[in-house]
């Protein structure tokens, strides 16, 4: 136990009604997310666990936990559906986990805009908007599980980036709605640009407890899978179908090797050609096809998200991003772990190409297309087979002596996984919101604890 059984008792006799567990196996599983996909953050998580595990039903639940948390100086970690894979949710200091699943209405379904509270699934407001004829700007490959603020809060885009960007861009987000950490808590609105003193935080400087998400016309895109002879062609034909008008909201390139992974797709995916996924709008069906065939490349599977599920066969958005990872894992546990690397515009073939023959069975590749302030970007979420600690950072520099960027999945602060730099915007409002350092402890670099109220 890491925070005094005293405190924790005064703790419970603070927060009310609030529903508390504390069995130790429950409290563990809930302090666990998917950060085991990185053998290095395994060794230094596996041992971290909070100490009782809350489950608030309301904005005034939460800010009993909040003021209980403030007066005793007992670290909090905020939890949603614990699908990240950096150890967003799990407590290096113990205390507190609390659970936001409780907190799931869809709260307003407008032209453009959904504003739902924090706890939702994913899942759940893609199908109430769509009761309207809308959808989601973006998703995750987790979207199944996953929660709207946790997606906010650890992510930075999926699949529906290539069309609208990332979850920073435009307005994908323009409302959040957060308590603070205080004694007497304090409800904060951040509207517009302010929303990104919050998001990728890791839920470091305020309980986000309700948000607004983009919405976008409904279309019923196609599941797509399209093969080709080279790794390089089908990148090839990926670039120049996001940059000639093709209506896509997903454009994954897998090259073959991955298919011993994707068991539901043999017979589709087979382990001599390199894959598209895609999700592409009817209206552009049509010019895509042409396309794949122009670059030698041949439509295998055309379905609706109906027909998909009706055949049994795995939606092509989990056949990429990070489910490539997962899907690795399930077939080969602890053979695999991954990396995150962006290409500066305009891609590379070669440089791709050469990537993929000098490591050898060492990486398999899969690129990403993406919109990152209008401009199509590709990303790279390579499995890597694990060896050492050593090896992988050798990797990592050798792939940014290349000149690719390195979003670092094997260390657990957000300036060391992300763009390497303090966003000091996002530390002023910690000490606004978060005045006595106690969220998420561990997690952020750019906190010390001399900045404690």
């Amino acid at each position: 136990m890491t925070v005094p059984m005293e405190k924790l008792t005064a703790f419970r006799a603070m927060i009310g009604e609030v529903p508390v567990m504390d069995d130790p196996k429950y409290v563990q599983a809930k302090s666990r997310d998917y950060y085991w996909y990185s053998p290095i953050l395994k060794d230094q998580l596996d041992p971290m666990c909070g100490d009782m595990v809350v489950q608030p039903r309301s904005e005034a639940e939460v800010m009993q936990v909040a003021a209980a948390c403030a007066k005793l100086r007992i670290p909090l970690t905020l939890r949603g559906g614990g699908t990240g894979n950096y150890g967003q949710c799990v407590p290096l200091e113990g205390g507190v986990v609390m659970e936001m699943t409780k907190l799931d209405r869809v709260l307003e379904i407008a032209p453009g805009r959904v504003v739902c509270e924090a706890g939702c699934r994913i899942e759940r407001v893609e199908h109430a908007v769509g009761e309207t004829g809308q959808m989601l700007s973006m998703f995750p490959s987790t979207r199944r599980i996953a929660t709207m603020a946790g997606f906010v809060s650890g992510g930075s885009g999926g699949i529906g980036s290539l069309r609208n960007g990332m979850l920073r861009d435009g307005t994908n987000i323009t409302y959040i709605r957060l308590v603070t950490v205080e004694e007497e808590p304090r409800v904060i609105e951040l509207r517009g640009p302010e929303i990104l003193k919050v998001q990728h935080a890791y839920g470091t400087n305020g309980i986000i407890t309700a948000m607004d998400y983009g919405l976008t016309p409904k279309i019923d895109y196609r599941q797509v899978v399209a093969l080709f002879d080279s790794y390089p062609t089908a990148l090839e034909a990926t670039v120049k179908a996001a940059e000639t008008g093709i209506d896509s909201f997903l454009l994954t390139v897998c090259e073959r090797r991955f298919s011993r992974f994707y068991k539901k797709l043999e017979g589709i995916f087979p382990p001599d050609r390199d894959a598209v996924f895609a999700m592409i709008a009817p209206e552009s069906l049509a010019s895509f096809e042409a396309l794949v065939r122009a670059h030698g490349g041949q439509v295998v599977l055309v379905k609706t998200d109906a027909e998909m599920d009706a055949a049994g066969l795995p939606p092509v958005w989990e056949c990429g991003w990070n489910h490539t990872t997962l899907q690795a894992l399930k077939v080969e546990p602890g053979v695999w772990t991954y990396l995150q690397v962006g290409y500066a515009p305009p891609l590379d073939y070669d440089l791709c190409h050469r990537q993929l023959e000098r490591y050898g069975e060492e990486i398999y590749w899969h690129h990403e297309t993406a919109r990152m302030a209008g401009e199509v970007h590709f990303f790279a979420l390579p499995i890597v087979r694990w060896t050492t600690k050593e090896r992988m950072y050798q990797i990592i520099a050798e792939l940014e002596a290349e000149g690719c960027l390195i979003w670092d999945p094997h260390a657990v602060t957000i300036e060391d996984g992300g763009m390497k730099a303090i966003d000091t915007a996002q530390i002023d409002f910690k000490r606004e919101a978060d005045p006595h350092g106690l969220m998420n402890p561990g997690k952020t670099r750019g906190w010390t604890a001399e900045m404690a109220r």
